[in-house]
This record gives C-alpha cells, structure tokens and sequence, in this order.
C-alpha cells in the first residue's frame, strides 16, 4: 500500500469488479481506455492480481484518505509486447482536475524506481488523449516512439531513472 497526502493505493483485486466496471462505464474515462463488462473486468483484475504475485507490482485502485472513495486506478503494468513498465492511470471525471492523477502517478513512479531494477518507465497515451499528456509532461515523462496497442496507436511517452536512483 502507498500513502500519499490525499490517496491511497493498494493492489486491485477481483473484489473491485464493481468499481472498475463503474470507472470505465462514463464515456468521458473509457473513450482512450475502453469499457469492461463485469466479466471482461473480472478476467482484467485476475490478471492484475496474478501480477502483482508474479512480478511484485500492478495496478492499483486509487481511493481518497479522507472517505476511502474509490476514484479511479494507477499503478505499474509491465506490457509482454513491448518488455516495458508502464505507469498508468485513470480516474473518474468527476475528479479529473484535482492533481489525483499526478499525485498518484508520482508515488507509483517513486515506489517503482525505489524497487524495481528499470532503467525507465513508459506511458502509453492515445491520441488526442490531452489530459494524460499534461499528466505524463507534469511528471517529466517525453514521447519517445510510436506503437499501436490493442490496435489502436499509441504514443510511448518515457520517464528515465534519475542520475544517481538506484
């Protein structure tokens, strides 16, 4: 679990279906993320739990200290086809504008550079996707190549490790 001065985040689990299919239902949140029925959400944190067993990391739900308010997800989800560590994130519109994203992306950053051996991490934004690019340039984060993913295109957007953070 990571603490932040407004957030907690703990590991996903099948136990949030309900909230994760609720975060992607609002087409503001699933128009560059995509939808999930409660199954697909399902088969979605089984493997984000299976994650976090296997590699020591994952996907994070995002909740407010103040009320435990589940408000969206961010976390580290390394990516098989590219051999990289993304950190992501996504929250509920209503709180979009607030410094969550950021706040807890830069505690996922944080904690994945104080523990994982990556020399970078990326973030894979779509495009026309302007609020996480404010997001990912705020935390230092620079497009470095272009992918497609899940058959859309992707622009990688790349943080290195700080000189002398190992």
């Amino acid at each position: 679990m990571i603490e932040t001065e407004r957030l907690t985040l703990r590991p996903l689990a099948a136990s949030d279906t309900e909230a994760f299919v609720e975060l992607h239902a609002d087409p503001e949140v699933n128009r560059f993320v995509g939808a999930y029925s409660p199954q697909q959400a399902l088969e979605r944190l089984t493997g984000i739990e299976r994650q976090w067993v296997e590699r020591g990391h994952g996907l994070c739900a995002v909740e407010l200290r103040s009320t435990g308010e589940f408000i969206g997800r961010s976390g580290l989800q390394y990516w098989q086809q590219f051999d990289e560590v993304e950190v992501g994130w996504t929250f509920r519109a209503e709180h979009w504008g607030h410094g969550y994203a950021t706040e807890a992306a830069r505690a996922c950053l944080d904690w994945g550079f104080a523990t994982l051996d990556a020399d970078y991490f990326i973030a894979l934004i779509r495009p026309g996707n302007v609020p996480s690019v404010k997001v990912a340039e705020r935390l230092g984060f620079a497009p470095r190549r272009q992918e497609e993913l899940n058959g859309n295109p992707v622009t990688v957007y790349a943080l290195d490790r700080p000189a002398g953070a190992r």
